[in-house]
């Protein structure tokens, strides 16, 4: 008698919660359910939700206006400070642009999950010979973006007890012996831990959808990464000394 293996089954779909928590403690695992069982928007609202409440609850705080003021004033001609009036209309332009922020990332956060979700599908897909459906890959693409969410959670109390909007996670703050204004400090101020955590994440996720090998992917990703920070580096480097 002739028995025909069983095929594994499919991993267990995961609650929202669970997805959110596994993401950040046990992505493979995680994402091979988020594979089986592709569901994207609820994630998407809820790293809306979270990303624009804190943003919000930063910036109507008195320590968070005044940090927002601060980013906005130190923009003045050749890095001077604002004449008494260009500082009014910039108070004035700060109560506006608390809004406009927020704002600014209900629209910009899904469009760029789209974008990155239609960048990635034409190079695995079409390029590569994957076989994945689109609903799979932004599911991937929006689960990513949880590390996002964990890292503004975490900057933000920073920020409020620093009084800055700077970010504390990046090399640059985590090096503050690097001479200001000189362009290995604006590379290493464009690397930022929580985005190198959340590309290593998406790594993961396209490994297990697309079943490759995490680390090339990885690999990949991060030298992009390096690239759009040199690219930066280098243009804060020429305006600064402009």
């Amino acid at each position: 008698m002739t028995t025909t293996p069983e095929s594994p089954a499919a991993p267990a779909p995961k609650s929202l919660v669970a997805r959110f928590v596994g993401v950040v403690f046990s992505p493979q695992e995680t994402f091979r359910s988020i594979v089986a069982h592709p569901k994207w928007l609820g994630m998407l609202v809820v790293i809306i939700l979270l990303m624009t409440v804190g943003m919000f609850a930063f910036l109507t705080s008195e320590v968070g206006r005044a940090a927002f003021l601060d980013q906005l004033s130190s923009g003045g001609p050749f890095g001077q400070p604002p004449s008494d009036e260009q500082f009014r209309q910039i108070e004035q332009m700060a109560n506006v642009m608390v809004y406009t922020t927020i704002g600014g990332q209900v629209v910009v956060i899904p469009i760029w999950y789209v974008i990155m979700a239609g960048v990635l599908y034409a190079v695995f897909n079409a390029g590569m010979g994957g076989t994945a459906t689109f609903k799979q890959l932004i599911t991937v693409v929006v689960h990513s973006g949880v590390v996002g969410v964990v890292g503004q959670l975490f900057v933000l109390p920073l920020n409020y007890v620093r009084g800055t909007m700077t970010s504390a996670t990046n090399l640059g703050a985590l090096l503050p012996m690097l001479p200001e204004g000189s362009f290995v400090a604006y590379l290493f101020a464009a690397i930022d831990v929580f985005m190198i955590w959340s590309v290593v994440v998406l790594a993961i996720g396209l490994a297990v959808l697309y079943r490759r090998r995490t680390q090339p992917i990885a690999i990949t990703l991060l030298s992009i990464y390096g690239i759009i920070a040199l690219i930066i580096a280098a243009v804060r480097t020429f305006m600064g000394g402009s």
